[in-house]
C-alpha cells in the first residue's frame, strides 16, 4: 500500500507539513482549534490538507488505513510539564498535571501505533521523569540554511522512533547572532501559539531528511 499521508498532532499552523504537503503528500493537521464541522465529522476539507477538529486528551484514529501513513509529528501543549515554568508547578494542580500528561500519552501511542518515523516535540520539561529522557536537542538557529527568518534560540526536545532520522545542522553564514523573540514574545490571546510554531526551516530539514527512508518503505 502506497504510503501516502502525513499525520501532525496539536498542529494548528500546518507549518510542519508545508514539506510533505508542497511534495504531493495528503496531510492532517488535528487540534482542537481547528473548525468543528459538525457535518463532517470534525474535518474540514481543504483538498490534500484535512484539518481535524479533536480533542487529544482522548486517543484518536483516523478514517484511513495505517499503513498509509509516512510520517507523524506531534507536538502536545508543554504548558504545565516545563522546566521554565516549575516555579508554578504546584500552584497548578494536580488536574493541569494529569491533562498534560495525557495529551502526551496520545501523543506518544499514536506515534507508535503508526509504525512510521515519528517525532514528538516539547521544551525542556519534566516528561522524563514520567516517560523517558528525550532522544535529540535543537536550536532554530540551526537550521537557518533552510529559513533565514528562523535565526532564534528556543531549546528544544524530540522524542522520537519509527526509524526517524535526525537531519543535520545546516547554518547559515553571515547572520547576525540568534535573537530571543520566543521569551520576549508580548502577553496576549496569540502569545501561546506563536511561541509554539514550528520553525519552517527546521520542518523542510526533517522532510528532507526523512523523505528517502519513507519512499523506500513503499
Amino acid at each position: 500500500m502506497k504510503k501516502d499521508i502525513a499525520v501532525f498532532l496539536f498542529d494548528l499552523t500546518g507549518k510542519m507539513a508545508e514539506p510533505w504537503l508542497n511534495a504531493g503528500y495528503e496531510c492532517w493537521i488535528v487540534d482542537i482549534q481547528h473548525p468543528e464541522s459538525y457535518e463532517n465529522q470534525g474535518i474540514t476539507d481543504c483538498g490534500n490538507l484535512k484539518k481535524v477538529h479533536a480533542n487529544l486528551l482522548r486517543p484518536w484514529l483516523p478514517p484511513f488505513e495505517r499503513e498509509r501513513i509516512a510520517f507523524v509529528a506531534a507536538f502536545p501543549p508543554c504548558d504545565h510539564l516545563a522546566v521554565s515554568g516549575a516555579r508554578w508547578f504546584k500552584g497548578k494542580g494536580l488536574r493541569l498535571l494529569s491533562d498534560s500528561i495525557s495529551m502526551f500519552a496520545t501523543a506518544a501511542e499514536f506515534c507508535e501505533w503508526s509504525g512510521a518515523p515519528y517525532l514528538i516535540e516539547n521544551p525542556v520539561s519534566n516528561i522524563a521523569s514520567h516517560w523517558r529522557k528525550s532522544d535529540y536537542r535543537f536550536q532554530p538557529y540551526q537550521f537557518t540554511n533552510f529559513c533565514q527568518e528562523d535565526n532564534y534560540s528556543k531549546l528544544t526536545c524530540l522524542w522520537v522512533g519509527g526509524g526517524f532520522i535526525m537531519p543535520e545542522p545546516s547554518r547559515a553564514q553571515g547572520l547576525d547572532e540568534p535573537d530571543n523573540r520566543i521569551h520576549t514574545c508580548a502577553p496576549g490571546p496569540d502569545r501561546a501559539n506563536l511561541r509554539s510554531e514550528t520553525p519552517r526551516g527546521f520542518a523542510q530539514a526533517v522532510f528532507e531528511a526523512n523523505r528517502s527512508k519513507v519512499k523506500a518503505a513503499a
